[in-house]
């Protein structure tokens, strides 16, 4: 009895862990060209990781299944890219804005 409750009590963790993720379609339809990178924070929480060259900084959110990923460019987001995250169907896409934008 004692390893099914056990199962049972991870199983429970698992799954309100994954409901409470911001790694939504609904969120990723939040983010807008321009936006600060605290900006994209707020809307997804703190980035599972992120990489830094010079002015540019790419920061992911989700793992290599389901993913949300952000390019940065002065602390402006400039490119945004989804993997596998749902709204009621499979969802994927990307976006980018143009250089004009960024004022080249």
């Amino acid at each position: 009895m004692k390893p099914f409750s056990l199962t049972l009590t991870a199983l429970l963790l698992a799954v309100s862990l994954t409901a409470c993720s911001k790694v939504t379609a609904d969120n990723y339809d939040k983010l807008k060209a321009g936006m600060t990178y605290e900006e994209v924070r707020a809307i997804l929480g703190k980035p599972d990781r992120c990489s830094d060259l010079l002015a540019a900084r790419s920061c992911t959110w989700g793992n290599e299944q389901s993913y949300i990923n952000v390019n940065f460019v002065g602390d402006q987001a400039v490119l945004f890219h989804a993997e596998n995250i749902r709204k009621g169907a499979f969802h994927a896409s990307g976006r980018a804005i143009l250089p004009s934008v960024l004022n080249w």
